[in-house]
């Protein structure tokens, strides 16, 4: 008997897969972003840690910060001497902001705040290291409304100045020009500009304008090498000098502080 047809109302429908094909780029999507994160924020920075822990830079005279890959990070070319209240105290009379920790949140927020171009003064900035550990105090000035441009300074304790008995804070001042990755770890990092002399001016101007700068000076011959490239690959360039400054004491603080 020859086969009929089946009626067209009768027609098995081919499945719709849709709905299981999203699942399953949600799923990829979800997996990639969770082996990112993890080897991002996780395997790469405590492979480097360990690294630079051990590297022979952080046993001499540093002139130049260290990266967490152990390589030579930005020069050091600002010293503030003071508490460490003092320090945050003229940072915030200048407009300068605290920048929030580095993590995870707070990368995730920048790189959207930087597609979008919405401001984000107290952005994270990336993780560098004297004497063998992080910066203890890191703080930025966003220029316009643009995250991605921006002027910044990381802070170390670095002992205590020896004609006043504060501690002394070593820093790296550079701006940022740009936001991109890391070739390192892929973090969500900043580019920055060659001439680092301009932010070392750029800061001290800013900290003169509150007051509170007792006394500026500039220690000619700082850096022997006058030029170089960070960790991430940007140059840099210095006419060698550092600048010094003492900040005025608060109200109520004693004139001479012991080593702590």
């Amino acid at each position: 008997m020859a086969n009929r047809e089946l009626p067209e109302e009768n027609a098995v429908a081919p499945p719709n897969r849709s709905p299981r094909l999203t699942r399953v780029i949600a799923m990829a999507l979800a997996a990639c972003a969770g082996v990112y994160v993890t080897i991002a924020y996780g395997l790469l920075p405590a492979y480097w840690r360990s690294y630079s822990g051990r590297h022979p830079l952080l046993t001499k005279i540093p002139k130049v910060t260290t990266t967490v890959a152990g390589l030579p990070g930005d020069p050091l070319n600002v010293t503030l001497i003071g508490s460490e209240d003092d320090v945050l105290r003229i940072m915030k009379e200048a407009r300068w902001a605290l920048a929030v920790r580095l993590g995870v949140r707070a990368d995730l927020r920048l790189a959207t705040d930087a597609v979008i171009s919405r401001s984000d003064p107290d952005a994270p900035v990336s993780t560098q290291y004297l004497f063998g550990r992080p910066e203890d105090l890191a703080f930025e000035q966003q220029v316009g409304d643009n995250p991605r441009h921006r002027h910044h300074v990381r802070f170390w304790r670095a002992g205590e100045a020896m004609t006043d008995g504060r501690p002394q804070w070593i820093g790296a001042a550079v701006y940022d020009r740009g936001l991109g990755f890391s070739h390192l770890t892929g973090q969500v990092t900043h580019a920055t500009t060659a001439a680092v002399d301009d932010e070392r001016n750029f800061l001290f101007q800013s900290l003169e304008r509150t007051g509170d700068l007792l006394d500026r000076q500039a220690v000619a011959g700082y850096h022997a090498v006058r030029e170089g490239r960070n960790g991430d690959g940007n140059p840099w360039h210095t006419d060698g000098r550092m600048f010094v400054g003492t900040i005025s004491r608060a109200a109520g603080e004693p004139s001479s502080q012991g080593p702590s």
